[in-house]
C-alpha cells in the first residue's frame, strides 16, 4: 500500500489527502468495490466481468484507491499489466474493445485539485514501488468526466491528445425533429424499400438465444466485408467471440446489451451491437448483407432505427463511437475530445514515454501529423 500525505498551501493538512493505494489481481474480489459508483458503461461488471474473463494473456491489475484515515473507497482504476518489447506496461483493462477507459468514482467523492493532485502521485508512486516493476502507465482514451464527476486521470494530459474521439448525438424530445435534421440521408426511403421484402421488420433481440444468433450473424457479416476491404478482422476469433457473448449473457435482459436487426424472410439484412447506461447509448458495431441490399443502406438504417427505438425508451445521448467515419457527420454527430496520458515508471519506460508525449503534441497541427504519418508510411488512424 502506498500513501501520501498532502500539506495544503494554508499549512492545513487535508483529511481527504492522505490517499492510500492497493492493487488486487482479481476482478471478482474487486467487483463489490464501488458497484454503485459512477462510471462509464465501460466500467461496469456487466462489460469487465466478461473483459477480464476472456483476455487471460494479460495480468490483471486493479488499483483500489481511498482515503488512508477513513478506509473510504474515494476510486479504483480497472488495468492491466502485459510485456511489450521487453517493456513491462501498465494500462486500462481494454485492448481495443472499449470506445473509452476511466476510473470509477465513488458517489460522493470530493475531488478537488488537491486530492486530485494526490490520486495522481500515489497511483505512480504505487506502480512504482510494485514489485513487478512496471516501467510505463499508459492510460489512454479517458473522457474529462465520469457521471458529471471530474475525471481525476486527465490531469496529467491535455484534453483531445488522444488520436480518438468519440462522436456524439444529443437529441430533444421529439424525434421527428431530429430525423427532420438528417433528412438528406433520405431514411425514410431506404425503410420504404426495405419494407416491400416479404416479412421485412426491425427488432430488439429480447432473449440471450436470439442475441446470439444475430452476432453470429454479425460476425460472419463483418468478417466478409473486412476480408474486401484488405483488413484484417479479429472480433470473431475465440477471445473476442466469447468476451461479446458473454457481455450480451449478462446484459440483454436488462437492456444494457442491445443486440437489434433488419430481418425479412430472405434472412438477417443488417445488425448493430452496442450498450446503454441510462440515457446514453454507445453504438459498437455494424454489419450489413453487402451489396445486393445497397439499395437501402441497411448499415445506416439498422443504427438510425436502433436510435429510434431507444429514444421511444428514453435515450437521449447517442454516441457513434471513436473513429471518424463520415456517416457520422451525416447522422449529426459531434466529436467529444479525448486524453491520453503517459508516465514513465522507470528509466526504461522513458523513450516510450516520449513518443507518446511527441505524438500527442503533434495532434494540435493536423496537417503537419498527417504528413509525419505519410513518412513513417502510416495510414490515417
Amino acid at each position: 500500500m502506498t500513501s501520501l500525505s498532502l500539506e495544503q498551501s494554508d499549512g492545513l493538512v487535508s483529511n481527504t489527502s492522505n490517499i492510500s493505494v492497493d492493487f488486487v489481481r482479481d476482478w471478482r474480489q474487486a467487483a463489490s468495490r464501488l458497484n454503485a459508483g459512477h462510471c462509464t458503461a465501460f466500467q461496469r461488471d456487466d462489460w469487465l466481468g466478461p473483459w477480464y474473463q476472456s483476455f487471460q494473456d494479460v495480468a490483471p491489475l486493479i488499483a483500489v484507491i481511498s482515503d488512508a484515515a477513513s478506509g473510504k473507497d474515494i476510486a479504483m482504476v480497472p488495468m492491466i499489466s502485459h510485456v511489450r518489447r521487453g517493456i513491462r506496461i501498465v494500462e486500462f483493462a481494454d485492448l481495443g474493445v472499449s470506445d473509452n477507459n476511466a476510473p470509477i468514482l465513488a458517489p460522493d467523492a470530493a475531488l478537488d485539485t488537491a486530492v486530485t493532485n494526490a490520486i495522481n502521485r500515489a497511483l505512480i508512486d504505487a506502480l512504482r514501488a510494485a514489485p513487478e516493476r512496471f516501467d510505463l502507465l499508459r492510460m489512454r482514451k479517458m473522457p474529462a468526466e465520469v457521471g458529471g464527476k471530474p475525471n481525476p486521470l486527465v490531469l496529467r494530459g491535455r484534453i483531445g491528445s488522444s488520436s480518438l474521439n468519440g462522436n456524439l448525438v444529443l437529441m430533444g424530445d421529439d424525434y421527428a425533429d431530429y430525423q427532420a435534421s438528417i433528412k438528406r440521408m433520405q431514411m425514410p426511403r431506404c425503410w420504404r424499400v426495405f419494407s416491400r421484402h416479404q416479412g421485412a421488420r426491425f427488432e430488439i433481440a429480447r432473449d440471450v438465444a436470439r442475441a446470439h444468433e444475430l452476432m453470429d450473424v454479425m460476425d460472419v457479416q463483418q468478417q466478409v466485408r473486412m476480408r474486401k476491404l484488405g483488413t484484417r478482422f479479429v472480433l470473431n476469433d475465440e477471445t473476442h467471440a466469447r468476451f461479446y457473448r458473454e457481455v450480451v449473457r449478462r446484459g440483454v435482459a436488462e437492456g444494457y446489451a442491445v443486440v437489434s436487426a433488419l430481418v425479412c424472410d430472405e434472412g438477417v439484412v443488417g445488425t448493430s451491437f452496442g450498450v446503454r447506461q441510462g440515457t446514453t447509448y454507445y453504438l459498437l458495431r455494424i454489419s450489413h448483407g453487402g451489396a445486393a441490399w445497397s439499395s437501402c443502406s441497411p448499415g445506416l438504417l439498422v443504427a438510425e432505427r436502433t436510435m429510434a427505438a431507444l429514444h421511444a425508451e428514453g435515450v437521449r445521448r447517442f454516441d457513434l463511437g471513436i473513429g471518424n467515419l463520415d456517416y457520422k457527420r451525416r447522422f449529426g454527430a459531434e466529436r467529444v475530445p479525448l486524453t491520453d496520458v503517459s508516465v514513465a515508471l522507470t528509466w526504461r519506460g522513458a523513450p516510450f514515454a516520449w513518443r507518446d508525449h511527441a505524438a500527442q503534441g503533434l495532434r494540435r497541427y493536423p496537417a503537419a501529423a498527417a504528413l509525419a504519418a505519410r513518412a513513417m508510411g502510416k495510414g490515417p488512424r
